[in-house]
């Protein structure tokens, strides 16, 4: 095996255990792939050369001596809000950050199970937004085309694992922002039950709307990432039973109910499908039937979740806020968004959170008629580089309603989904679509995605390699 950016994740710890190659050849390859790339696509925010180098040395010896971990020895990359002990966590804010003392529990998973963590990804400033760019480090670019953004807020993670830079990475979605960024880069990315992957130090993150992810170029290295990182700690408020979810992706579905669902649920601004995106989502429904599932358009009945998401995601935008070192120097449209979580930190906040039990019951039925859901990630392909970056905050909302009305209501329920690649539009531009299902049904979906990328073979498609190593123009 070669340490190229072709090898998976799986593939990389098949290649250690068997001793085809060393952890620290693999290492070293991604690092010279990271810093070949950061004037071009500026996917990360801290490298940790030598620490990582050090660690690969210590895997190398642990496999030399026989002992044998799902990932022992893999380069792996984490999002920038996730605790790295001796790193800081700035979540795409200005400022310097000390840092911190102890790895988050589910960077702890992930070094239990071997993998080497080489760097923090690049991440908007508290996630809030569907493009990764900002004064704090520049813009992060998208393989695929460097004049468009890669996504949000896992927009960092996404570039890094559709440039091969990493084989997989952690991300963490809240209002979509594992699935969105890679719909935008072709990548499987899975958002899974609230509690699947530990977000503590927090117990929840965002009043319980953002849980970790994992993005990966295949299905089965997206689910070996997630029972890596998956479990809790002793303080986790959420702990959803255990599941194999590299273990499901070996098996067939079964022939299922597949809910078309191309309507965006209700939001207070308007947003409209894009007819091209449409037409690749379609298309993925009909290679779904092809493959013996029953297939009908049906929309979920969402009603008015809109009014529980926003208490929830702006309080918690607002804890984030009191806590921040240098809140002077936070965007203009976070202290603002931050000012209305004050406001609805009280009783809408709990409002909103009691009518989680409400929303479980009545989309619940929905599952009593269909097995998943099929909808589109996104209404729309990446935006340009700057599109969205200087825009006043009711501008943003637009934008981002426009782009992505679809993925939200899930983190609102805390049930799993998973994007899948759904082809390309105008210039080359991916677009995904989700699978989503109900509570704890990670091996269901991950099972019809293998299924799907077995027939499409998506995996296979890679970025050009000048739109990765060259830098844009200025």
């Amino acid at each position: 095996m070669t340490s190229d950016r072709s090898a998976g994740l799986a593939q990389s710890a098949r290649a250690l255990a068997d001793g085809e190659v060393t952890s620290r050849s693999l290492v070293e390859a991604a690092l010279a792939r990271i810093e070949a790339t950061q004037t071009s696509l500026n996917a990360f925010r801290i490298v940790r050369t030598e620490a990582a180098l050090a660690e690969a040395e210590a895997a190398d010896r642990e496999l030399t001596a026989g002992v044998r971990k799902p990932l022992l020895g893999v380069p792996v990359a984490v999002k920038d809000d996730m605790d790295v002990a001796g790193e800081p966590t700035a979540f795409g804010c200005r400022g310097e950050f000390p840092p911190v003392a102890k790895d988050g529990e589910a960077v702890r998973r992930l070094r239990a199970a071997g993998a080497v963590i080489v760097g923090k990804t690049n991440t908007c400033e508290f996630g809030q937004w569907p493009f990764t760019e900002g004064p704090a480090f520049g813009a992060t670019r998208n393989p695929w085309s460097t004049e468009h953004t890669p996504g949000g807020s896992s927009g960092g993670s996404a570039a890094a694992v559709a440039a091969g830079l990493v084989p997989a990475a952690l991300g963490s979605d809240g209002a979509g922002s594992v699935r969105i960024p890679a719909s935008w880069t072709h990548l499987i990315g899975i958002k899974p039950q609230r509690g699947r992957i530990s977000t503590w130090p927090r117990g929840e993150s965002f009043q319980g709307i953002t849980v970790n992810g994992t993005l990966a170029r295949t299905v089965a290295d997206a689910a070996l990432l997630l029972d890596a990182a998956a479990g809790n700690h002793d303080l986790d408020p959420h702990r959803p039973p255990a599941v194999d979810a590299l273990q499901a992706t070996r098996r067939d579905p079964g022939r299922l109910r597949i809910a078309l669902s191309l309507k965006p649920p209700f939001t207070a601004l308007p947003a409209r499908l894009q007819p091209e995106v449409r037409a690749r989502v379609v298309q993925l429904a009909e290679e779904l039937s092809d493959l013996g599932h029953i297939v009908e358009e049906a929309d979920p009945p969402y009603g008015q979740i809109g009014l529980t998401f926003v208490p929830r995601a702006t309080a918690g935008l607002a804890e984030r806020v009191r806590e921040a070192p240098f809140p002077t120097l936070l965007d203009r449209r976070t202290r603002d968004a931050a000012r209305l979580g004050g406001l609805l930190g009280g009783v809408p906040l709990r409002a909103a959170r009691r009518a989680e039990a409400v929303l479980h019951r009545r989309i619940g039925t929905f599952f009593t008629t269909y097995d998943v859901i099929l909808a589109p990630t996104t209404a729309a392909p990446p935006p340009r580089i700057g599109a969205l970056l200087g825009l006043g905050g009711l501008a943003t909302d637009r934008a981002m309603i426009a782009a992505c009305p679809y993925a939200w209501p899930w983190n609102v329920l805390g049930w799993p989904g998973v994007n899948v690649p759904a082809g390309f539009v105008g210039g080359g531009l991916p677009v995904g679509a989700q699978l989503l299902g109900p509570a704890n049904s990670e091996p269901l979906l991950v099972s019809l995605a293998a299924q799907l990328e077995a027939r499409l073979r998506w995996h296979t498609a890679w970025p050009p390699e000048h739109a990765v190593t060259d830098s844009p123009a200025a």
